[in-house]
């Protein structure tokens, strides 16, 4: 049975990129296919890490494109047409500077908010009628547009303890999106963690 669904985590590939800001989306794929026991396998036809998984009787591609973020769509593209996965069940998962760290924001579609990685999904899948979650990275704080330093730079000390709670929350917004659809995963973990202050 071919999968159903496309789960698509953007980043980058390479060691000097593995932890950093610009690799949400890779680090929420790798915590997914941990909690479903999924074993990653690089296929150069599609230029990608894929793992296969089931949720909910249903088959559910995980993608990592290797192309790069900014080309992260010819990966995803090729893999939806090759699958005929239509966009609706392609899900992609991607950083976002513009929200705190912590947050969760799915959408069904939307722009590409200047986001590189998801212009290249748009043109490649032909429409921007695809849902994405996006995790907050925030940003500097000057707050500069020119944040490439920022997103290509590893994730703070002070911000783990955020993010070893961001990520399964993500993980179970993507499990609730593929059992109960995308209105019911949005109105259950869209927004930031309530996150414990030390006294």
């Amino acid at each position: 049975m071919e999968p159903t669904h496309l789960v698509a985590g953007l980043g980058n590939p390479g060691r000097e990129y593995a932890r950093t800001r610009h690799n949400a989306g890779f680090l929420v794929l790798e915590a997914l296919a941990r909690r479903w026991r999924a074993e990653w396998r690089a296929e150069k036809k599609f230029h990608s890490r894929l793992a296969r998984g089931e949720r909910a009787g249903q088959k559910v591609l995980l993608c990592q494109p290797q192309t790069f973020m900014n080309a992260s769509g010819e990966a995803i593209g090729a893999l939806a047409r090759y699958y005929q996965v239509p966009p609706a069940r392609v899900l992609v998962v991607v950083d976002d500077a513009d929200l705190p760290v912590g947050t969760l924001r799915l959408r069904p579609g939307g722009t590409s908010g200047g986001h590189h990685g998801l212009e290249s999904v748009e043109a490649h899948l032909g429409t921007r009628d695809y849902p994405r979650q996006r995790l907050g990275i925030g940003r500097t704080e000057t707050g500069a547009r020119q944040i490439t330093g920022h997103v290509l730079a590893a994730f703070g000390r002070a911000e783990r303890p955020v993010l070893e709670k961001v990520w399964p929350r993500a993980c179970e917004q993507i499990e609730c999106w593929l059992e109960h659809g995308v209105a019911a995963a949005m109105n259950r973990y869209n927004g930031a963690m309530e996150i414990e202050k030390d006294d």
